[in-house]
């Protein structure tokens, strides 16, 4: 079995011996994972590059986060650290980025509540399991001018200077104090203003029944980490719009620093450069004609 193309059969037969399997369908994929479907029932993802420590922290995120979520999230029946591989019972719903509900605005009750439950799990028994994302807004932002200019063709000439002038801004100060030495004991405290976040909140990863516009649940949790929560909230205003995280915002009980949508804008900007990118470069279309579709309101929001 190679990244590319797993022999998913194999694994069922591996893992669940005795199954009879029927279907195998692809599903979709991302930059980091491939998915299929199993006779309707199951999700099996595998990572192009297998990373057994990265398989095996996110069972432990979601084993401890399925406790308190509001929204459902992977019910894992197997995983396989060596392969790269999880799978689980299939969610309902469809994703929001290929399925959008009639109003959006609906969404914000329950994923308020979500992340007030996700930003409230005790950050330090998973320090050992996900990483510490503290990476520097300025050199986010450098990585996003990159992009841009691989990109800048495509982005209609009167909605340019939007991108341009958010470029040559400077970015907003930093949450986290940088470390004060090499040794731990000068490092700042891991969980000083750090939540554990699912870190990349989009669309793709929020489940929605079509028909009624509600929340089935939220997957993908490869690039969970102990992070700054306004990487959450995002994803979600690049995604949903303004006014859905506002209203998400309002129905959030957790602790946010007063500079917290600074940070929500900028990020949201500096990822809506790099899904254009990559949906220009390596990925799907659909991710770069979302982004040209949602530029003029996470520019100007």
């Amino acid at each position: 079995m190679t990244p590319a193309t797993p022999d998913i059969r194999a694994l069922l037969a591996r893992h669940l011996p005795g199954r009879e399997v029927r279907s195998v369908a692809a599903v979709g994929q991302g930059l980091d994972n491939l998915a299929y479907e199993v006779d309707g029932e199951l999700i099996v993802r595998c990572a192009k590059e297998p990373d057994p420590a990265a398989t095996e922290a996110e069972v432990a995120v979601l084993a401890a986060v399925a406790p308190i979520s509001p929204l459902p999230v992977p019910e894992v029946v197997f995983n396989d650290p060596a392969a790269g591989v999880i799978a689980y019972r299939r969610l309902p719903g469809r994703p929001l980025h290929r399925h959008p509900v009639a109003d959006p605005l609906r969404l914000a009750e329950p994923l308020g509540a979500f992340l007030t439950a996700l930003h409230a799990v005790p950050p330090a028994p998973l320090g050992d399991l996900v990483p510490l994302d503290r990476y520097p807004l300025a050199d986010l932002r450098e990585e996003a001018a990159r992009e841009y200019e691989s990109v800048a063709a495509h982005v209609p000439p009167e909605h340019r200077r939007l991108v341009e002038d958010f470029l040559a801004a400077g970015p907003p100060a930093d949450p986290f104090a940088e470390p004060r030495g090499e040794g731990p004991e000068e490092a700042p405290a891991v969980t000083a203003g750090v939540r554990l976040c699912h870190n990349d909140l989009g669309a793709e990863h929020l489940l929605a029944d079509p028909g009624t516009g509600t929340l089935t649940g939220v997957v993908d949790w490869t690039d969970a980490a102990l992070t700054d929560p306004a990487r959450d909230f995002a994803r979600l205003y690049r995604d949903l719009g303004p006014e859905v995280y506002e209203l998400t915002l309002a129905r959030y009980a957790g602790r946010l620093d007063d500079a917290v949508t600074d940070r929500v804008r900028f990020l949201a900007r500096c990822a809506l450069i790099e899904d254009l990118a990559h949906g220009l470069g390596p990925g799907p279309r659909p991710y770069a004609d979302a982004a040209l579709a949602h530029l003029v309101r996470t520019f100007t929001g």
